[in-house]
């Protein structure tokens, strides 16, 4: 059974979306190949939403498969801390972050 995290973001106001684009590619990318519990990430543009979709503005949606959720949270706390303290201190708007967990249905 996969577990997939999907994180809805968006940026702060005033953030150029390249930077924060080259910040992913360079820096998130790099942190989460290393994080064990990590299958596969992957940060996503959002370039259109339907009309039904309420709780946004959103401008990026990471995908994030795991093996363990705890396992996953557990090493995200420990060594992913300080990924994320740069990514909330100049990129990204805490507030209006939200993710929902699902787990994938095999064919």
């Amino acid at each position: 059974m996969a577990i997939v995290r999907f994180v809805f973001a968006a940026l702060k106001p005033g953030v150029d979306p390249a930077a924060y684009e080259t910040f992913e590619r360079e820096v998130d990318y790099a942190v989460s190949a290393n994080l064990k519990t990590i299958v596969s990430y992957r940060t996503h543009r959002i370039t259109e939403t339907g009309s039904g979709l309420s709780g946004g503005p959103w401008d990026y949606i990471e995908r994030i498969e795991v093996t363990d959720r705890a396992d996953y949270e557990a090493e995200l706390a420990q060594k992913g801390k300080d990924l994320l303290t740069e990514l909330y201190d100049k990129y990204l708007d805490k507030s209006k972050t939200v993710s929902v967990w699902s787990e994938r249905i095999e064919p």
